[in-house]
C-alpha cells in the first residue's frame, strides 16, 4: 500500500511494512534491532491517518506522468499542448505545373481550380472523378463563378468572361494588361459580389503589383507597391478582409465597408516564419480563422488571425502548397492545390504527386463562396 501525505508540501509518498519504511524515492530508512511495540505504533498511526480522511490511497504505477508546466506559484498549471497536425490525401491525380485558383461552387457541388502556367480552367466533379479541363486565351491568374452560370476569369489580357457551353471569351475589363512587367494573379469576390483581383511582378521580386477592385466592369485600384497579390478572405460579419502579399510573409487586416468596397486601416494579423514556408493562397473557416497555403512549405498552417496562433496544420504530399477551399455537401472537406514548379529532380522523385488536388476533413466547416454580380 502506498499512502501520500495530501498535507505535506513535499507530497512525501510512504510505504509501510513490517521492518522498512520506505520513502517516495524508494529508498530504505533502515530500522535496526527494531522492536514489535514500534511496528504496531507505525501500523496504529496509518489506520489512524487513513481513517481521518487526510491522505489518499493509491496504487502504485509505472506509467509515467504527462509533463505539467507552470508559469508561476500563484497560476493554475497548464498542460502545453503541440497544434495537430493532419494528413492530407489524394483527391484527384494531376501534373498542374502551378494548380492554383482553389472554389467550391457550392451550386453546382464541383471544385474550381486552375493551372497558371498549363493556361486552364479546370472543374473536378469529386463525385464521378470527371476532371473538366478549359484552355485559356494566356495564364490564368484566378477564376470566379458568375451570377449567370458563366466562369470570370483574370488572365493577362485582363478580366474575360468565359462562356462554360461555348468556351467563348468575352473581355470585361484590360486592367493591368498595359504594364509589361506584371500579370493578374489571385482574387475571389466580396460579400457583395465585387471581384477582387491583385497583379504581380514577373520576376517575383519587384513591388510593380496592385490590387483592383472589379465592379460590374470598373476597375479600381486599391493598393499598389505589391509584388505578388495572392490569398483574400472575408469575415461572416463582412467588416474585416485579410489580405496576402507573399514576399512579405505576412497575412494582413482591414477594414472592410461593404457598401462601398473601400477598405482601410491595415495592420499585421499573422506573421509567418520563413521556417514554415511563405504564405500564398487562403481559406477562411465559419470560426473566421485561416487556413493558408505555405508555397515551399508542403503544408496548410491553420491560424487564428485575431490572435496570430497556429492552431493546427495539415501536412500535404507535395513541396508548394498553394490555396485551399472548403467544399463537399456540408462544407467540411478541405481541397487543396499544389504545384511542381521550382522543385528539383530529387524532390519530384520525392514527391511524385506534387502538381495534385488534395483533400482532407479538418473538422470544422467553411463558408459559401461569392459569386461575381454582372
Amino acid at each position: 500500500m502506498v499512502v501520500q501525505n495530501n498535507l505535506n508540501e513535499s507530497n512525501t509518498t510512504i510505504i509501510f511494512d513490517d521492518l522498512y519504511i520506505y520513502n517516495s524515492d524508494q529508498k530504505i530508512i533502515r530500522m535496526n534491532k527494531i522492536n514489535t511495540s514500534l511496528i504496531e505504533n507505525l501500523r496504529l498511526l496509518k489506520s489512524l491517518i487513513l481513517a481521518l480522511g487526510v491522505v489518499t490511497a493509491i496504487v502504485s504505477c509505472t506509467q509515467p506522468k504527462p509533463e505539467i508546466k507552470t508559469q508561476s506559484n500563484t497560476e493554475t498549471a497548464k498542460v502545453v499542448q503541440t497544434p495537430p497536425i493532419i494528413k492530407a490525401e489524394l483527391a484527384h491525380l494531376a501534373q498542374a505545373i502551378v494548380g492554383e485558383g482553389a472554389l467550391w461552387n457550392y451550386e453546382t457541388q464541383t471544385f474550381w481550380w486552375i493551372d497558371i502556367e498549363g493556361k486552364t480552367l479546370n472543374i473536378f466533379d469529386p463525385k464521378t472523378k470527371e476532371n473538366i479541363e478549359y484552355e485559356t486565351p494566356s495564364r490564368i491568374g484566378t477564376v470566379v463563378p458568375s451570377e449567370s452560370g458563366t466562369a470570370i476569369i483574370a488572365v493577362e489580357e485582363g478580366i474575360m468572361e468565359l462562356d462554360l457551353q461555348t468556351k467563348k471569351t468575352t473581355l470585361i475589363n484590360p486592367v493591368d494588361s498595359d504594364i509589361k512587367e506584371t500579370r493578374l494573379n489571385d482574387g475571389k469576390c466580396d460579400p457583395a459580389g465585387r471581384l477582387y483581383v491583385g497583379s504581380m511582378d514577373r520576376k517575383t521580386t519587384d513591388p510593380y503589383g496592385s490590387l483592383y477592385r472589379i465592379d460590374q466592369g470598373k476597375a479600381t485600384q486599391l493598393l499598389d507597391s505589391i509584388t505578388i497579390s495572392n490569398g483574400i478572405v472575408w469575415t461572416k460579419d463582412k467588416k474585416t478582409m485579410y489580405y496576402i502579399d507573399t514576399p512579405t510573409g505576412k497575412v494582413m487586416a482591414y477594414d472592410y465597408e461593404i457598401s462601398t468596397g473601400d477598405i482601410t486601416n491595415p495592420r499585421v494579423a499573422i506573421n509567418v516564419p520563413k521556417s514554415v514556408g511563405s504564405p500564398d493562397g487562403m481559406a477562411i473557416d465559419e470560426n473566421d480563422n485561416l487556413w493558408v497555403g505555405m508555397w515551399n512549405g508542403n503544408a496548410i498552417i491553420h491560424y487564428d488571425p485575431l490572435t496570430g496562433k497556429k492552431l493546427a496544420q495539415i501536412d500535404v504530399p507535395a513541396h508548394n502548397v498553394t490555396t485551399c477551399a472548403f467544399g463537399g455537401s456540408d462544407l467540411d472537406t478541405l481541397y487543396i492545390t499544389t504545384a511542381r514548379v521550382d522543385m528539383s529532380d530529387a524532390e519530384l522523385d520525392e514527391k511524385p504527386l506534387s502538381g495534385s488536388v488534395f483533400k482532407c476533413v479538418p473538422g470544422v466547416r467553411g463558408v459559401k463562396s461569392d459569386f461575381y454580380q454582372m
